[in-house]
C-alpha cells in the first residue's frame, strides 16, 4: 500500500472486463462509450481541489474486452486460480538488469531484514514475546494502518481529536510501511488510477508485482504517477513533516525498547514476526483483493470482496464495497460481513470521540448495484 522508505510514486495500461473471463490489455484504443458519474459523490470526503480532477476519472466505467483471437494468441496469461488475464511483457527487461535506485535498495534491505529476523522465532519463542507481537499487531495494524493510514487519512470518512489522530498516525508508522504523508499519496493515486497502468500496484503487473514487488521500483512509480501533489492537507502539518523527516528512527527506537523490556525473543517477535504478519495482510489488499472474491457493486475496476483477507486485516478484505464507497467508514457494509476496524470507529464515535463520520446512503447504495448499467 505504500513504499517503506519514501513513497516512490508507474504507463497508462487499459484493462477490460468481459462478462465471463476479465482481460487486461495494452491496447491503446479503449471504448468509453459507456460513461457514468454515478459515484462522483466519493469526491466528498476529500475536499481538496488538486484530488477533484483526479478522483472523476475514477467514476468512468470502462467497457473494454478484446476478441476471442486476442485470448487464444497466447499473449494473455491467467493469474492462479481466478479469471484475471494480464497481457505478457514482450519488451521489459528482466528485474535484475532494470536501473535500481538506493531507495530500491533500501527497501529491499528493509523487508529482506524482516523476514529474516522472524525466520529466528522458533528458536526465541515465549509466550510474553509472541503476546507482545499480537499486542502491536492490533496497535499498529488495526489502530495505526487500518484506522488511521486508510479511513481516516486517505479518505476523510470520519474526523477525529488532533491529539488522537496524530497519536494513531504514529501507531501507524510503527508498522514499518512508510510515513504517513507516503503511505497516503501512493494510496490516492491507487484510487485515482485503479486498474490501469498509472496505478502504483495492480494485477495488471501480475500477481507478485501488485503484492509487494512495486515497492522495489521508485524510477518506474514515478514515471506512472509523477511527483506527490495530491496529499497537500497531510504535508502543512509540522507532525507529518516531522514524521517523514525522521520516520526511520521510529522503529528502530521501538525495537531499542523492546529490547530492554523483554531482550531478543521481543524483538524478534516484536518487530520480525509482527512486522512481516502485518506487511503481508496489508500486501494481500493489495494483491489478492484484486484477483479473488467477489464483486457486489459496480466500481469499473477488478476489487473483490475477500472474506479471509477481511479477517486478516480487521475488515480490510471487503474491498469491493470499499472501491465502491470510498468515503464509507465502514466496509463491511452486511451485518454478517466482520469489519473490526469499523467497530473500533463506531465505538469512538458512540464516546465523542469519532465525528463526522460517512457511511453510504440507500440511493448510494442503489446507484452502484451490479444491475444497475
Amino acid at each position: 500500500m505504500a513504499s517503506l522508505l519514501t513513497s516512490p510514486l508507474t504507463k497508462p495500461k487499459p484493462f477490460c472486463l468481459s462478462s465471463s473471463t476479465r482481460i487486461l490489455t495494452t491496447s491503446p484504443s479503449l471504448n468509453f462509450t459507456r460513461v457514468s458519474f454515478t459515484h462522483s459523490q466519493k469526491l466528498a470526503p476529500f475536499k481538496l481541489p488538486s484530488l477533484l480532477s483526479a478522483f472523476s476519472e475514477k467514476s468512468q466505467k470502462r467497457d473494454v474486452t478484446a476478441s476471442a483471437a486476442d485470448r487464444e494468441s497466447g499473449d494473455y496469461r491467467r493469474i492462479m486460480l481466478s479469471d484475471v488475464m494480464v497481457k505478457k511483457k514482450k519488451d521489459e527487461n528482466p528485474w535484475w538488469e532494470r536501473e535500481w535506485s538506493p531507495m530500491d535498495f533500501g527497501a529491499v534491505a528493509v523487508v529482506l531484514s524482516m523476514h529474516v529476523l522472524s525466520l529466528l522465532a522458533p528458536f526465541h519463542f515465549n509466550w510474553r514475546a509472541v503476546w507482545v507481537a499480537f499486542g502491536l499487531y492490533v496497535v499498529t495494524g488495526l489502530l495505526g494502518v487500518t484506522l488511521s493510514f486508510h479511513r481516516n487519512l486517505s479518505h476523510k470518512s470520519f474526523k477525529l481529536p488532533k491529539w488522537l489522530e496524530y497519536l494513531f498516525a504514529y501507531f501507524g508508522a510503527q508498522a514499518l510501511q512508510g510515513n504517513p504523508i507516503d503511505w497516503v499519496s501512493t494510496h490516492r493515486y491507487h484510487h485515482q488510477f485503479c486498474d490501469s497502468d498509472r496505478d502504483p500496484h495492480s494485477p495488471l503487473d501480475g500477481f507478485w508485482f501488485s503484492h509487494m514487488n512495486w515497492m522495489f521500483d521508485a524510477n518506474t512509480i514515478t514515471q506512472r504517477v509523477g511527483e506527490r501533489n495530491n496529499v497537500g492537507d497531510l504535508e502543512k502539518q509540522p507532525f507529518y513533516q516531522f514524521l517523514r523527516s525522521t520516520y526511520i528512527w521510529h522503529p528502530l527506537a521501538l525495537a531499542v525498547a523492546l529490547y530492554a523490556l523483554g531482550g531478543f525473543p521481543f524483538v524478534v517477535w516484536g518487530m520480525g514476526v509482527r512486522i512481516v504478519w502485518v506487511y503481508h495482510i496489508t500486501w494481500l489488499v493489495n494483491s489478492a483483493c484484486h484477483v479473488w472474491g467477489e464483486q457486489a457493486w459496480n466500481t469499473g475496476d477488478l476489487s473483490k470482496n475477500n472474506w479471509m483477507v477481511a479477517a486478516l486485516a480487521f475488515g480490510e478484505g471487503w474491498h469491493n464495497n470499499h472501491h465502491a464507497f470510498e468515503f464509507s467508514a465502514r466496509h463491511g457494509l452486511e451485518w454478517w460481513q466482520l469489519d473490526m476496524t469499523w467497530y473500533v470507529v463506531r465505538f469512538l464515535q458512540a464516546i465523542g470521540l469519532a465525528t463526522d463520520v460517512k457511511l453510504p446512503s440507500e440511493a448510494q447504495k442503489q446507484r452502484m448495484t451490479l444491475t444497475n448499467d
